[in-house]
């Protein structure tokens, strides 16, 4: 193995960062690519020896359901009933809320199939935006994706992770917070290595733990549905009262529900490593939304079959109290198991995914070089998964779930709402594009309309400082966009940084995307 300009590093090209050649994205629909939908490359499997080095297809129908699930329900479920329920001020209006969460995911998951489909690159609004709007958009996408809302979402898992694990050990003692961050930073970096070493690893772990966490809220819901046989149904009469007339309560209160169904679009963001995305991206997403509605729904029932709202809303963690309701100390230890078995499945998919959308970024372009290399031998984008979880460790620190879910979901928001724009100026601009999978014209529309109210609605109702520092984020990407994506320009030694990192990690260059 040489060193030196122009050398080989495992049998691939080494260059310089800012003489690598990136990606420069797949072939739009409407040309060949789209011809070889049936390709050996969409069925999946290994390359040949000679291929361009590039992330396999080793995702399938299964893991596909396994990453939209298994991401979705996290720690969501067991942290957000309480703020929820709180917001709305009633139990009925809450369940309203839940359902129509889930409503809301599934109609704006639908209009993601299409993209998908359309556009069969990973990356998701990152690539929609790119493709519909241009460099600037999707650029300021991923600098707020990359910097804060992906690394935010892995610190509150691992942080919310972490306090149940605790929770078990501190007997009738607040958990001390400094054992909460350790162990948190803990999980992130075991997170992180799992995902570095394999795909397949990584894969596994998101099926075994989705399936753990499936028989734990089948365990809730058989429990809660025994209790309202017995006719513990006091709890769920109250009904409307007390409810909230403020809207701006019931858009944050839709904040703490749409975390709970956040991940809908993770599959979008590994679409180059799907097999059969046509048939499988649509598939995962009907399959796996209903699935997680449903859960929800029975989830928050069944709790108010044992607990009154006041009891929930003083519990930070609900479902331990739950289990000890039901099955004393046995069930809290089951609870805590189950929690635990939850999140930490939830974190490795959205660590997954988030390093996916920081590799496709970086092969575009948006971020430096060498987080658009991949491992030599294993193929994983172990750079962009290492960057994401330095940012989430320095997230840790706060420690203040409630504060990172709220700036997550207004955020967040901001770009769904603009992937259901881009959807429609494609309807436009790409008219004649193959589409496998068409949603009807109204539900972009419908989504898009909703997600401006998620976004305008607290601001005018009760603003937040997190909202600010949300705008002012966005509007600071304006700073790094100009002199260093549209002018290109690039600070003295980055060439030998990336050098240094593609030696230290052993990672290469990927060649341009393969044909979808």
């Amino acid at each position: 193995m040489q060193y030196k300009n122009g050398c080989t590093l495992q049998g691939h090209e080494v260059v310089r960062g800012g003489e690598s050649v990136r990606g420069r994205g797949s072939s739009l629909p409407g040309t060949e690519s789209q011809a070889e939908g049936k390709s050996a490359g969409l069925e999946g499997g290994k390359p040949a020896p000679n291929d361009p080095i590039n992330l396999e297809r080793r995702v399938g129908l299964l893991s596909g359901v396994a990453l939209i699930v298994g991401t979705m329900i996290g720690s969501g479920i067991f942290v957000s009933p309480k703020g929820l329920l709180q917001r709305t001020g009633s139990v009925a209006l809450s369940l309203i809320v839940w359902g129509a969460c889930g409503c809301l995911s599934l109609l704006g998951a639908l209009c993601y199939v299409e993209l998908g489909c359309m556009i069969p690159s990973s990356g998701a609004e990152h690539t929609y935006y790119q493709t519909a709007f241009g460099h600037l958009p999707a650029f300021l996408f991923a600098w707020v994706s990359i910097i804060i809302l992906k690394p935010a979402m892995l610190a509150i898992i691992c942080l919310s992770f972490s306090k149940y694990l605790v929770e078990a050990f501190a007997s009738e003692c607040e958990p001390p917070l400094m054992a909460i961050q350790l162990l948190g930073a803990l999980t992130i970096v075991i997170i992180t290595f799992i995902n570095s070493y394999s795909v397949t690893l990584a894969t596994k772990v998101q099926n075994v733990f989705t399936a753990a966490k499936l028989l734990a809220i089948l365990i809730i819901v058989v429990g809660g549905m025994v209790k309202l046989a017995q006719g513990n149904t006091q709890y769920l009469a109250t009904g409307f009262k007390g409810s909230t007339n403020s809207l701006g309560d019931v858009a944050t209160a839709f904040y703490s529900g749409l975390w709970a169904y956040d991940g809908w679009n993770n599959l979008n963001y590994v679409t180059e490593e799907l097999k059969k995305p046509y048939t499988n991206l649509p598939r995962a997403i009907i399959i796996g939304l209903p699935l997680v509605t449903i859960c929800y729904l029975l989830v928050n029932v069944s709790y108010l079959a044992v607990m009154s709202p006041d009891e929930l809303l003083a519990s930070e963690t609900v479902a331990v109290l739950f289990g000890g309701r039901l099955f004393g100390i046995a069930g809290q230890v089951v609870m805590i198991c189950s929690v635990v078995m939850s999140t930490f499945g939830s974190a490795n998919g959205s660590c997954f995914t988030a390093g996916r959308l920081c590799f496709v970024a970086a092969r575009e372009g948006h971020m430096v070089d060498v987080l658009s290399y991949v491992h030599a031998k294993k193929l994983t984008p172990s750079p962009a998964l290492l960057f994401n979880a330095t940012i989430a460790l320095l997230m840790v620190i706060p420690s203040d779930i409630g504060s990172l879910i709220d700036f997550f979901s207004f955020t967040a928001w901001i770009f769904y709402g603009g992937a259901m724009a881009a959807l429609l100026v494609m309807r436009h601009t790409m008219k004649e594009a193959p589409r496998p999978y068409k949603v009807p014209i109204f539900i972009p529309i419908v989504v898009l309309i909703i997600s401006v109210y998620l976004v305008v609605g607290p601001i005018i109702d009760s603003p937040q400082i997190e909202y600010l520092y949300a705008s002012l984020f966005i509007i600071a990407g304006l700073i790094f966009y100009f002199p260093f994506v549209y002018m290109k320009k690039s600070l003295p030694g980055m060439g030998h940084v990336t050098t240094f990192f593609q030696l230290l990690l052993q990672v290469v260059p990927t060649d341009v995307m393969p044909d979808a």
